[in-house]
C-alpha cells in the first residue's frame, strides 16, 4: 500500500473514530493542526509521510477524556497502522510522537524523553492550534464541557504547575491563558511555527485586555 493510500484510510479512520469527540479535540482540530504541519514542513527537512501519520494520529484518544490514560492513544494508532501494514521504524516514531507532543509532558522532569524534527513540527501545528481566534474559542469551549468558571479574581494563575497539578486542574477558563496559551509563543520549535504564533500571540493579548476592561466595568 502508498502513503497517499495511508494517508487516506488514516484520515477516515480519524473522522470516524473522533466523530462524536468534544468540540475543541474533533477532527477539526485534527483537520487543521494536519495542514499546519504540512505548511510547517515545507521549511523543514523531515519524513512528511512520519508528520501526516503524527500529525492526524496525536489526538486519535487524548488522555483527558480517558481518565488521565496516557496508553490509550498509543495502542490504538499502533493497531491502525500495523494494520495498514506500516513499517516498524515509522510506527515507533509516530507512537514518540503521540506520547511526547502534550504541553503537559513538558511540565514532566523526569522519565522518558524523546526528540526529532518530525515531533518538533507536529507540537509547534498542534500548539499553534491552542493559541489565536481558534484557540480562545476552543479554550472557552472546553471550559463550557467541563462547566468551569469564566473567571475568579480570587483564584490566582498557578504559573508553577507540576504535570500532576496541570492534569488535576479544574481553575477558571481565564487562567489557562496564563497557565499555559501564553506560554506557548517562546515554547515553538521552527522558524514558522514562531512566526505564527507571534501573530497569534497579540490577538490572545488584545482579547485578554478587551475581556478585564469590561469585567471591570472600563468599557
Amino acid at each position: 500500500m502508498n502513503t497517499e493510500s495511508i494517508i487516506k484510510n488514516t484520515i477516515n479512520f480519524v473522522k470516524e473514530t473522533l466523530k462524536n469527540a468534544e468540540g475543541g479535540h474533533d477532527w477539526f482540530h485534527i483537520e487543521r493542526v494536519y495542514k499546519n504541519a504540512i505548511l510547517i514542513s515545507k521549511d523543514e527537512q523531515v519524513d512528511a509521510f512520519v508528520v501526516s501519520l503524527g500529525a492526524l494520529l496525536h489526538d486519535i484518544a487524548d488522555p483527558k477524556f480517558y481518565d488521565g490514560n496516557e496508553t490509550v492513544g498509543p495502542k490504538i494508532a499502533t493497531a491502525f497502522l500495523e494494520e495498514q501494514n506500516v513499517s516498524t521504524e515509522v510506527i515507533e516514531h509516530v507512537i514518540n510522537i503521540i506520547k511526547h507532543i502534550s504541553y503537559k509532558n513538558s511540565l514532566e522532569t523526569s522519565g522518558e524523553k524523546f526528540t526529532s524534527k518530525e515531533l518538533e513540527v507536529v507540537q509547534d501545528a498542534d500548539r499553534l492550534d491552542a493559541i489565536g481566534a481558534i484557540g480562545i474559542a476552543r479554550c472557552f469551549n472546553y471550559g463550557g464541557f467541563k462547566n468551569r468558571t469564566l473567571y475568579d479574581p480570587e483564584i490566582l494563575p498557578n504559573l508553577k504547575m507540576t504535570k500532576e497539578e496541570y492534569k488535576n486542574s479544574s481553575a477558571p477558563t481565564i487562567n489557562h491563558f496564563y497557565e499555559k496559551l501564553l506560554l506557548l509563543k517562546d515554547k515553538m520549535n521552527t522558524s514558522s511555527g514562531q512566526r505564527i504564533a507571534a501573530d497569534r500571540h497579540l490577538y490572545m493579548e488584545v482579547f485578554l485586555k478587551q475581556f478585564n476592561d469590561e469585567w471591570n466595568g472600563v468599557k
